[in-house]
């Protein structure tokens, strides 16, 4: 009974401090005081797409009207697009839904009704953007002479095929008429500021969203490359757009990029991994950040992870309190199957496999956003007990492993987290303790 008192206590300390991380890594512009925008003489436009953009949208009300005088605060409208199920309701910025991660008519709807707002732009205006994770997709907008239906294909490939997120953005860019930094083009001679929610490794602006704003270093022969080297197929007319450089991007030598401020991340991996930190240690366990920008492969890093934190216990050896080991990033998942699963939880079944029962070890592994690939669950928890759960339920561990269907595996046992869409996105969230 002891045991069962203490596993429970370690299982909840897990799940308290996931709550706890993603708490502090939601946007909040009214911790942004110094740098919120002033009233423009002009009109204040709110534009953004991506799975944060919604609680974005409501934060940035939320600090204009705690900030500046109710006359000013009516000069405020604008549209955001978040993924269905992440809406939020806002006075004077519409925040509408559409498709993640494959686009859909929604997207290319509400993307347009977007734009129409920067028709009449004029220089007092101030355009607002709020970028985060998931707005590639929520941005549908092809470049001239692609369809929807060919940007849905590749996307669809891409997201098989275990291009990182770089990679994927690459390719994003140079086949989108508002993505690379083209948006900004729209917005004419009127001061632009971009905030941005990062789901990306490294953190790197110009990558979040696919960089509407932001310049691109990269070219349509790189975006071609990535194409090849993960054998995508494109129609014909699609590869001669990009051999030709027909589908650039904008660089940043172009002076357009001289009339919008420097972007500003609100909140990253960082953010979520440092909140942790400070809620473990004060309950007194110490904790380590291996990494916040870890990438490959969902099984191979859990490989990774697992035998990081064997090592660790041979060494602590039960000499030292317990240890806590975070990190972040995005892994990924190669291949189609039938299985369901996304990369958190084929993370958490690669690690179990790794570590084989090892007593005194529980590990968490969720998505930020509460949604793991197309789950409706966030990620998974695991414990002392996974094991013999499983063999209860006539589960085997490898073949959920091989056939990618992690969440399954964890849905039998009740082990899935299911946190509802959080409204940000600061990629994957892993911890392991070792007691």
């Amino acid at each position: 009974m002891k045991t069962e008192l203490q596993q429970d206590r370690n299982i909840n300390f897990l799940k308290d401090m996931f709550d706890v991380a993603i708490e502090a890594a939601k946007p909040n512009f009214v911790a942004l005081r110094d740098s919120f925008p002033i009233p423009p003489k002009g009109r204040l436009i709110v534009i953004g797409a991506g799975k944060a953009s919604g609680l974005m949208a409501k934060s940035f009300e939320d600090a204009a009207n705690l900030y500046w005088r109710p006359e000013d605060f009516v000069k405020i409208e604008g549209r955001v697009i978040t993924r269905y199920g992440h809406g939020i309701a806002c006075e004077r910025i519409q925040v509408v839904e559409a498709a993640h991660p494959v686009p859909d008519d929604a997207g290319d709807k509400e993307v347009h009704a977007m734009l129409s707002m920067l028709s009449d732009i004029k220089p007092d205006d101030h355009v607002i953007c709020l970028f985060s994770g998931g707005g590639s997709a929520l941005m549908p907008l092809p470049a001239d002479g692609i369809s929807l239906n060919d940007k849905r294909d590749i996307n669809r490939q891409l997201l098989a095929s275990g291009a990182n997120i770089h990679e994927m953005n690459c390719v994003r860019k140079h086949l989108s008429k508002v993505k690379g930094g083209r948006l900004l083009e729209l917005c004419k001679e009127a001061r632009v500021t971009t905030y941005l929610v990062s789901d990306i490794p490294g953190d790197d602006p110009g990558i979040i969203a696919s960089g509407p704003t932001l310049p691109d270093a990269t070219t349509c022969q790189n975006a071609l490359e990535i194409i090849e080297r993960y054998q995508i197929t494109i129609s014909d007319s699609i590869r001669e757009k990009l051999l030709n450089g027909d589908l650039e991007t904008l660089k940043p030598s172009n002076q357009i990029f001289a009339q919008s401020a420097p972007p500003i991340v609100m909140s990253s991996s960082s953010d979520l991994l440092k909140a942790a930190q400070a809620y473990s240690q004060l309950k007194g366990i110490k904790a380590i950040i291996l990494s916040d920008s870890l990438e490959g492969e969902a099984k191979e890093v859990g490989e990774t992870i697992g035998q990081i934190a064997m090592q660790m216990s041979k060494l602590k050896n039960g000499h030292t309190g317990p240890m806590l080991l975070l990190s972040g990033g995005e892994t990924t998942v190669t291949g189609c199957s039938s299985g369901r699963g996304g990369r958190n939880t084929e993370f958490l079944l690669s690690f179990a496999n790794t570590i084989k029962g090892k007593k005194g070890i529980y590990a968490l592994s969720a998505d930020s956003d509460g949604i793991d690939g197309s789950e409706i669950s966030a990620g998974a928890i695991y414990g002392p007990d996974t094991a013999r759960q499983a063999k209860s339920a006539r589960l085997s561990l490898l073949d959920a492993l091989r056939q990618h269907n992690s969440a399954e595996f964890f849905e039998k046992i009740g082990s899935l987290i299911v946190s509802g869409p959080t409204r940000t996105n600061v990629n994957d969230f892993r911890e392991v303790l070792l007691t």
